[in-house]
This record gives C-alpha cells, structure tokens and sequence, in this order.
C-alpha cells in the first residue's frame, strides 16, 4: 500500500518543513555535482557539442599547443591547460564564475575573447553552465583527434552490428514468464541470484496504464469498471489479474483520442517543438501548431513508424493521392523547420549553415541516436564520423529551402518565408500570406505617389519658373510610379472569393532549385571553404555502399529511405528504446540520443534486438509495440520490492521491479482539472500563438500575451520559448530548443511552492471541493472517500479515513473541504506513478 496521507492544520509549518526539505535535497545535489571528479557521459556529451566546437573555432588559432606563441601564456586545447590558465589567472575554476578567466574574457569584462565580436549570449550561457557543474574536460595533454578512422573496427561496436531476432534464453522458472519480453528479463535475474517483485494490485495497474497511455489518471467510474471485469475489489491478493480484462482496458485506451495526444507530447520533446525562434530575437512561429496536430494524428493512426521518419524528413517529396495528403506530408516536414533560429546573424551564410547544422543534430539524434553534428569543426571526437561526412549530410540539407515564417524588422536580419498551400499547389509566400510581398510594395508605392501628389499641389499654387520645372519632374516620377503600382497590383494574386480558399500557410520544407555538394568548411568557419564533398550518407552505418542521391533532388527522400532501410542497424533499436523509457522510465540505453561509443551500453541487448527485429517485422506499428510490452509481466510488477531486492540492484538496471514515477508536468495540470472536473477534452483548434501572430517576444510583444487562462489538455498550451507556462517550468518542461530524450526529474522549493500558493491550484482545490460537496452529499465520510477516489484514484485507508474525519469536523465549515482538497493535490502520492 502507498503511505498515508497525512493533514496538518498549521498550514504555515507545512510550507516552511517543505522549503527547508526541498532547499536541503537541492544543496546536497548541488555540492554533490561539483565535487564529481570523473565527468560523466553526459558531462562529455555537454562538453563535446557545446565546449570545444567553440574553443577549437574561436580559440586554438591563439590559444593552443599548435600556435607559434600562445597569447597570454594560456592553452585552451587541454584540460590541465585551460584550468592552470595564463598571464592574467586561472583560465577555468571549476565551480567558480567570477574566478574563471574565460568567463570574464567572454563578457568583455576585462579582457575582450575573441577580440573581434563577442559571442552570442547563449554561447556564454552555455560556458557559465559548464564552470558551475564543476568544468567537466575529458582532454589530456594531447589531442584526441583521429588521423584515420578504421571503418571496419567501428562496426564491431554492438549499435553498427546488424539486428537479428534471437531466441529466447532457457529459464530455470519457465512458469513465471507471460510473454517473450519476460523470458529475456527473468534470464538476466537468474542469472544475478534474482527474483522478481510481486505483481502490482490491480487498483495500482489500472492507474499506472491510463497515465501512462492517455496521460490522464482514472476516473472513480472507470476504476471500477477495471476492477469489476477483474472480478476483484481492488488486492491482488495472491490472485493473478486477469489478462483478458487489461488487454481489453488497453486495446480501448489505444482507440482513445487522447491516446495520441499523450504519445505525441513524448515525440514533441525529441522533436524539439517550440512556437518561436528564441535566442536573441525571439520571434513567433504562429503556424507551428500544425505540426504539433500532424503528430498527434499520426500517432492516434499508428502510421507506421517508418512512414513517420520519411514524412518529416521528406514529405514534400512524396506523392500525394488527395489534398488532405498533400497537406499532412508537407506540414510533416516543419519537423525539420521548428528548430530555434538565430535572426540576429549578420553573417547569411553563417546563418544559413546553423540552420543546417539544426536540421542534421535533429535528424541524426533523434532517429539513429548518434551525435553526427560533433563532426561539425572536426572528426568525431569517439564515433567513426569523419567531418568529410557531415559536410555530405550538410549538402542534402544546403540544398534544402527551409520555411519557417519571420517578418523581417525590429532586430530580424534573417527574415523567412512561409510554404503557401492551395490545394495540390505549394508555393513560397511572405508572412502575411500569398500577397503579401506585393503587398509591402503596394503599399510604398501608393504612400510615395501620395506624398508626390501632395508636393505637386504646393508647387502648382505658385506659378513660378523654378515650380514650373520641379512639378514637371515630378510629374514624370509619378506616371513612372503609377505604372510600377498597376504592374503590382496586376502581379498580385487576386484575394480568395466565395469559391476560392485563400493559401494555407505551412512551416515546413521544400527542395531548392539547383540541389548541389557543398565544400567543408574548415573549423566550421562558413566563409573557410575547403574541398566539395559529394552528398552522401554515414558510412559506419551502411552495409554495403550506398548510392549517393540524384544530382537533380536534395537527396533527402534517399536520406529517410536509407535511415528506416531494414538493414540500418540503428533506426529501429533507437525507437525502440525511446517507446521502452517512455513506459519504465529508464531506456534499455539510459543515453537515449546517444548509441555511439561514447554512449552507454544496454542492459539487456538481446531484449533490444528482439523486439527491434519483430517491429520491423510487424509494420512498424507503434500501438502493436505499446501493448507488447504492457501486455508483460515485467510491466505489471509492483514499484515496492524486499530490501534486499533494492540493494542488490539499486538501480533496477536488470527490472526486477516496475520504476516509480513522477508524473510530467502536463499530467500533473491535466490531473487537477480532471480531479476538478474542470477539464476540457476537446481538441484545441489552432495555438495561442496563432491568435496572438507575428511578433518579437519581450520586444514589442509582451510574453504576458501568451499567459491566458485555458482548461484544455496541456499539450495544447503555447510552447514560445524563454516564456514556457509557469506549472510546465517549474516540473521540469525541457528547453524547447533542445532534443530532449528524458526529463529531468528535480526537487526544488519551487514546486513546493507552487503546489502550496499557486493560483491555479488553489482555483481546482476549490472546484475540486465544490465537485465532492456537491455529487457525495452530506456524509463526511462519503466526501472524504470521493475525494481520495478523484486525486488518488483510490479510497482512504482507514487511519487516513479516520484522520481526514477529525480535520474536516474540527473546521466545520466548507473551507475547509478546500484545505482537504488542497492537501490531496498537493501531497507526493498525487504526481507519481506506482
């Protein structure tokens, strides 16, 4: 059974134990970071994608073994180097901002590094988070470059080994298993001395597979029917559940509409969705929502997954049978156009090869968990990625027109246009639509011809010579601007009539008009060109020798065709393990977006080739895999386990029992309105941002705009980057601008916080009181038992029962329903999974 839920009647001792505790848990974590010695993979992964691509462009020309004379006395290209520092101090303290040279000099505090522009603000940033958790730097006193890289011995490291279906391993306990799954877990606990935990109680399960399906914790209603086709009161009690009544909970829930919006908010984190560009000039992407619908859709479908890769990578390149095809395939690929932009570039080609370099860290983390974009500046630091082979992924994308829709102006140097749709017809368009470039002139035109009528006038009241000769050129001007004027408004598609929609603006891409092979870039500088390298694909991963794509298309319909290719040995074990985390937690690879040598090895790789194997097999289909793996007995175990079960395997890397878990955020929002009755389970038409258009974020636009009060599902709250809804920011809602695999999970005094005085949360501990005043009648203890149902999804033990009666009696009063209420919400039991 979970623990008690206890009530306090000083609510302010409640507050101030739960900050000291929460502050307590952050500073321990804190001290605990810093004085790590070995960095971690993750420390390495931070450091080799955002530390030393900078250093090695902006700094080892200087600063490195290689310089004729390092300035200053200081080495920036090794870890003893950069910390020993120079002239002037120490270069990096781990830990310490204002004693770390290098972070001075970027700020152009003292010194001014690189002398000739300062680097952008989030490159900074990137390098004060760097120092804070202690300066983790895996380079010795030598470089780590590769001088040649080995093909044939990368591919023996078990990601680049092709997948094959093996058989199940022989059990000493053949009568434990329920499914394959089972049989591949119970093999590795026997082999460590092990023994699985108890089944979970079907009152625990029923809640565990509605959250974890639909997002959204059982109703009262809905727990008992589950229990009643159970044929049980909510115990196992030594009784196994049946089978037949969770297939049947689960088929229903996949059929579910908010089956998709649930799975679709985990692929939105990969997918790095955002509705603005961030950075420095933050402007809005008011059409980015239909991306965020299209996944949805795909997923409540099961398009196989497959069929999902190619659309957004290459959907405008696909054949179209009808208009609503053509429209789904084209708005898929604004999965290669959401990302974060920097508008305040100067440098055209700089900005045009980040956008590149997004579109390749996107592609190549989220669908073969490799870290291609480190071969950016150089060869990959771990992996058998040569740099010659990012610059052949960079000439599929460089030959790429990305659409992501920014009007220009206000501090926005790289101004993008949008893909205009009518019906099978797609063309590039301005912001505000198919006229609007036509418009713009329109519009100067009109306000110049104006201007010179108004001159004309106050020249012709006086008949002078001098008037005379300047009215006549302007009389020329204006037969010439009225000529420019009709020629416009001839060119400007006429506006939409009854039998005429207008475009439907989309994000998204679109092949460029003379696809061609790009040069490499020399330390990733974008104007130090070096040789042209054929467009092409990573050899490491291709079995054989792949063909490189066709000199007439950007070749990226070739790139997702060689990416889901059943002989790619990646593609398939990386979604697996992704829709694995997604159910327990922890990844068979705990490094989700990182298979490479640098990443972590499985726990249970002949599990992860299995079921990899058989999701090929099997169409690729996403529901098929989920009820696989709900269907196990692994699955169904309970989170409680013997001590001794615990110390043996703290980590539960060999799932012996099932993983508690924290509730993200949006389910934790979503399971107070739903607690409340206050949710809103119809589709969200459009964005927030769509109603608000077009505008920079904190300058002009005010983020307070996209703050508004809605009880849909979450998923539907704006996602505008540096301005993230309160309650998803507080529960650790990833950077938008990042590919995120896993949330963190952190214990801060701000969500204590915000649980206890947020106004949001007291609004539903309202409406959740008036909710069990109301439908359970004047019965304290019906009230109390409704309440526990409606949070908790279970009734109160006894001594809560007993408890929560002495607390609601000794108020009197229907306040203190609200206080009851706000304790349930508030309470751990609340955001966790069992």
């Amino acid at each position: 059974m979970t623990e008690p839920v206890y009530f306090f009647v000083c609510r302010t001792a409640m507050r101030i134990a739960i900050s000291i505790l929460c502050v307590t848990v952050y500073s321990v974590f804190t001290i605990s970071l810093l004085n790590a010695e070995e960095p971690t993979k993750a420390d390495i992964e931070f450091f080799e994608t955002k530390i030393r691509p900078v250093l090695v462009k902006h700094c080892y020309k200087c600063h490195s073994s290689k310089s004729k004379e390092p300035k200053g006395g200081l080495l920036l290209d090794t870890r003893n180097g950069i910390r020993r520092g120079g002239d002037t101090g120490h270069g990096v303290v781990p830990g310490e901002l204002d004693e770390s040279q290098i972070i001075s000099a970027m700020r152009y505090e003292s010194l001014e590094m690189p002398p000739n522009e300062q680097l952008p603000a989030s490159v900074i940033a990137d390098f004060e988070k760097w120092v804070k958790r202690g300066a983790p730097d895996p380079r010795e006193g030598r470089s780590l470059i590769q001088r040649k890289i080995d093909f044939d011995k990368a591919r023996t490291y078990w990601a680049y080994q092709p997948i094959r279906k093996p058989s199940p391993p022989v059990l000493r306990d053949a009568s434990w298993p329920r499914t394959k799954i089972d049989e591949f877990i119970l093999a590795r606990l026997e082999a460590n001395q092990l023994q699985p935990a108890t089944d979970a109680e079907p009152i625990q399960l029923v809640r565990r597979i509605y959250v974890d399906l639909i997002g959204l914790p059982p109703t009262p209603e809905q727990v008992d029917a589950f229990l009643a086709d159970c044929g049980t009161s909510g115990t196992a009690g030594g009784t196994e559940i049946p089978q037949e009544a969770i297939e049947r909970l689960i088929d229903g829930l996949l059929a579910s509409p908010q089956f998709g919006e649930r799975w679709g908010r985990h692929w939105l984190d990969v997918a790095r969705y955002g509705e603005s560009t961030g950075m420095e000039r933050n402007y809005t992407y008011p059409h980015a929502w239909r991306y965020r619908d299209y996944v949805i859709a795909s997923i409540n479908a099961d398009k196989p997954f497959d069929r999902f890769i190619v659309e957004q990578l290459a959907g405008d390149l696909l054949p179209a049978q009808t208009e609503d095809e053509r429209y789904k395939n084209l708005v898929a690929t604004g999965f290669l156009a959401i990302g974060p932009k920097s508008l305040n570039e100067r440098n055209r080609e700089q900005f045009a090869m980040d956008i590149v370099d997004d579109q390749i860290d996107v592609t190549s983390r989220a669908f073969l968990g490799l870290t291609v974009s480190c071969a950016r500046c150089h060869d990959h630091k771990f992996d058998a990625i040569p740099q010659a082979e990012y610059y052949a992924l960079a000439g599929i994308f460089r030959s790429t027109n990305t659409f992501y829709g920014t009007a220009g102006g206000g501090g926005n140097r790289q101004a993008g246009q949008l893909i205009g749709l009518r019906g099978m017809s797609a063309s590039p368009v301005g912001v505000g639509g198919e006229n609007a470039k036509a418009g713009q002139v329109i519009k100067q035109l009109t306000g110049q011809i104006k201007k010179l009528d108004a001159q004309l006038k106050r020249l012709k009241k006086k008949d002078t010579p001098a008037n005379k000769t300047r009215a006549a050129k302007i009389e020329k001007q204006l037969i010439q601007l009225r000529k420019r004027l009709a020629a416009s408004k001839k060119k400007a598609k006429p506006e939409a009539s009854a039998d005429k929609e207008p475009a439907v603006l989309v994000m998204g891409v679109q092949d460029g008009a003379k696809p061609s092979d790009t040069k490499l870039r020399v330390r990733g500088e974008p104007n130090d060109r070096g040789d042209t390298i054929p467009r092409g694909f990573l050899t490491v991963a291709t079995k054989g020798t792949a063909a490189n794509p066709p000199g007439d298309s950007s070749g990226r319909l070739q790139l997702a065709e060689w990416i889901v290719h059943p002989d790619n040995p990646l593609t398939a074990r990386v979604a697996i393990n992704r829709f694995w985390q997604n159910l327990f937690g922890r990844g068979l690879v705990v490094s989700l977006n990182n298979f490479g040598n640098n990443g972590e090895l499985p726990s249970h790789p002949q599990l992860l080739d299995y079921l990899a194997a058989d999701f090929v097999e099997e169409g690729w289909s996403s529901k098929r895999l989920i009820k696989q793996v709900m269907m196990s007995r692994v699955y169904q175990l309970s989170c409680q386990s013997d001590a001794d079960l615990t110390e043996l395997d703290p980590q539960n890397r060999l799932l012996s029992r099932q993983n508690q878990r924290r509730m993200e955020a949006e389910v934790i929002r979503d399971a107070m309105l739903i607690a409340s009755g206050q949710l809103d389970l119809k589709p969200a038409e459009g964005s927030v941002v769509s109603q608000v258009g077009d505008g920079n974020v904190g300058r002009g636009l005010s983020a307070d705009r996209f703050a508004v009060s809605s009880t849909k599902r979450s998923v539907y709250l704006p996602i505008v980057r540096a301005a993230v809804p309160e309650i998803l920011r507080i529960f650790d809602f990833p950077e938008p601008s990042i590919i995120a695999a896993q949330r963190d999970v952190t214990t801060v005094p701000t969500q204590a916080l915000y649980m206890l005085n947020s106004p949001f949360v007291l609004g539903q501990s309202k409406a959740l009181a008036e909710r069990v005043i109301e439908n359970a009648g004047p019965s304290h203890r019906d009230r109390i038992v409704r309440a526990f149902r409606l949070t908790l999804s279970r009734p109160p033990s006894d001594d809560e029962l007993a408890r929560a009666e002495q607390y609601v009696t000794d108020g009197n009063d229907d306040q203190v329903w609200t206080e009851l209420c706000h304790v349930l919400i508030a309470s751990a039991e609340f955001r966790y999974i069992h």
